[in-house]
């Protein structure tokens, strides 16, 4: 291990997700970086854990930075990332490993590790290629010039699923306070019998507390919580569990029942400055830049999304008796989780308050 480390005198971990920073063997990138600065600009809040501090508007979650944080444990630096000075919240969040490989199926992620080189490269482009057949948003940016000193840890999170049956497209109407019309689908009371398969009520204890699971023709299903409480991602999922637990109601869903929620289209980058500069105690390594990126889609026929992220590490040198219609209606804030089937932990999470704004960073 020593010889490996000392052989290894700056390493770059890169997850998934797309355009990448300027730092530690990547090409500069001006669209998603400022000028001499880390800091890299976006509208949605891109959390590292579900158990971090959710912002006030939108915010978004996804297990890829987990896989990679995960991956430089096991690989790199074969126990908790501990930092110099103490390890600060977020540290302990990632240490802890709520989010594993194991909670999402094998075919759903790809991960690869090597001495930066052509090589590694062309190694990664031939596995997503035939694991996925996806092309990465983020090699291009990396200089692959061979270099003993360097290591680059890599992964990719990739899901694409349909609905069992495709949703009715609805009228476009707002969404919450903002005027801006955003596209709708959904089910309406004249809409066919065969929807209802689509949906399970989990619980529907008033207008404005209630949650619905989407059922798919893969293992993957989506749930979808109103609220406007605003608490941890991870506190959002234990309060469905509890609430659908509890729950007394009709769970099927259907001739009494409406549902509508809008179409999602996004595509985020971020980096988490909370553990960057952070020098990992026993050993002589630092973080030095992490990425982000998340391009999520859900339409009335189903979910895609694809992530990928990096983190460069260098030396340290360097209702009653009447029958009840349920509406549930996703039109103002709400919770989204995505997980398979007979797994506890949720590999997306998000929690959308303006569609409109969510939907501008979408590709086109």
């Amino acid at each position: 291990m020593k010889k490996f480390i000392i052989m290894l005198m700056s390493v770059c971990v890169i997850a998934s997700v797309v355009p990448v920073v300027k730092a530690c063997h990547f090409r500069k990138n001006t669209s998603s970086v400022k000028s001499g600065s880390s800091v890299i600009e976006q509208k949605t809040k891109v959390l590292p854990t579900m158990d971090s501090e959710v912002a006030n508007g939108n915010t978004i979650w996804v297990g890829t930075f987990q896989i990679v944080w995960n991956e430089v444990i096991d690989n790199i630096v074969k126990g908790p990332l501990e930092f110099v000075g103490g390890t600060n919240d977020t540290g302990k969040s990632l240490n802890k490993r709520e989010f594993n490989k194991t909670d999402i199926s094998e075919d759903s992620y790809y991960t690869k590790f090597g001495i930066v080189s052509p090589k590694l490269k062309k190694e990664i482009e031939t596995g997503i290629k035939e694991k996925f057949n996806e092309t990465s948003d983020i090699l291009g940016l990396i200089d692959f010039t061979y270099d003993p000193q360097k290591m680059l840890i890599y992964a990719m999170l990739k899901k694409d699923f349909k609905f069992l049956e495709a949703f009715e497209k609805l009228d476009e109407e707002t969404f919450g306070t903002n005027p801006k019309k955003v596209k709708y689908f959904g089910v309406k009371a004249d809409s066919s019998y065969k929807l209802y398969k689509n949906l399970t009520a989990l619980f529907y204890n008033s207008e404005d507390d209630y949650a619905v699971k989407l059922h798919t023709k893969s293992n993957d299903e989506v749930i979808l919580y109103r609220t406007d409480d605003v608490k941890k991602l991870n506190e959002y999922f234990e309060d469905i569990k509890t609430k659908s637990d509890k729950y007394e109601g009709e769970k099927y869903f259907g001739h009494n029942d409406r549902f509508k929620v809008p179409e999602i289209s996004l595509y985020e980058i971020t980096n988490f400055k909370e553990v960057e500069g952070k020098s990992i105690k026993g050993t002589d390594f630092r973080i030095d830049k992490t990425i982000e990126t998340i391009d999520f889609k859900m339409d009335n026929e189903g979910v895609k999304l694809k992530s990928e992220a990096a983190m460069m590490m260098a030396t340290s040198a360097a209702p009653g008796f009447r029958p009840q219609i349920r509406y549930f209606y996703f039109n103002k804030n709400f919770v989204l989780f995505l997980i398979e089937k007979d797994k506890h932990v949720p590999y997306f999470a998000m929690r959308v308050v303006d569609v409109a704004k969510l939907n501008e960073t979408g590709k086109n």
